[in-house]
């Protein structure tokens, strides 16, 4: 019973979240489990250009450390904001969507070039708070019950609080940053006097991802009307006749 309610959850998941969040539970699995190692997934331009180890380009997004506190806790964020993204100003724009994934973890890995970070994982997840946080500004926020604050602070309580545990806030604030440069971009400098959308989503991401709505200009030739169409009783007596 509880594994068909799981089940019906997670299947009842939109795609990108899905497989995004499945990639990052399979990704710490197989480390967990020792058929990959850390050593084979960390972000490192020369072994990425040199000896053209491309898959350090995703890898590097997928594992959030070795289980505990900390890969839960990022989780849970994750597939929070991840699904309230996709299911709230992205409802019906899974283009648009993973345009903002691939914008964002092109920046965070143009930064990665010239920093000594080896995963980018959770500045990606911030980057999905911030803008979630940007586009719902007046919910009321509670964190783990010691916190009453505005939604647009949620990044920032969450920078504070990996401070408290000891982490190096620099991935935070690359997430942060990130988020912030879509969210002028996509949110605020379109509506601003002279400004004009810059992120313009590829068409081939919008092909493959979103389905083709109806033109609302299109009239169907008459033989296509339902009217026109012969009812299944008359078919059966043009094929067998009396």
């Amino acid at each position: 019973m509880a594994y068909q309610g799981f089940a019906q959850e997670y299947l009842g998941m939109p795609a990108v979240t899905r497989a995004y969040t499945t990639a990052c539970v399979l990704t710490t699995a197989a480390v967990q489990l020792e058929f990959i190692t850390p050593f084979q997934l960390y972000f490192n331009p020369d072994l990425i250009f040199r000896k053209f180890q491309i898959w350090r380009l995703i890898t590097n997004f997928l594992f959030f450390g070795p289980l505990g506190f900390s890969f839960f806790f990022n989780m849970i964020f994750l597939y929070r904001y991840c699904r309230m993204l996709e299911e709230g100003s992205f409802r019906g724009r899974t283009a648009d969507f993973v345009f903002m994934f691939l914008f964002g973890g092109f920046l965070m890995t143009l930064f990665g070039l010239f920093a000594s970070l080896f995963f980018l994982g959770q500045a990606f997840t911030i980057m999905l708070v911030y803008v979630w946080s940007r586009r719902n500004p007046y919910i009321r926020m509670n964190f783990f019950g010691l916190l009453n604050f505005q939604a647009p602070f949620l990044p920032w309580v969450l920078m504070g609080f990996s401070l408290l545990l000891g982490n190096s806030i620099i991935i935070d604030l690359l997430g942060i940053a990130v988020g912030h440069i879509y969210y002028f971009l996509e949110d605020v400098f379109p509506n601003q006097p002279g400004g004009k959308k810059l992120l313009l989503t590829p068409g081939f991401l919008k092909m493959v991802f979103d389905t083709p709505e109806e033109d609302p200009n299109y009239n169907p030739l008459p033989e296509d009307h339902p009217e026109h169409q012969p009812r299944d009783q008359d078919q059966n007596e043009q094929q067998h006749p009396q």
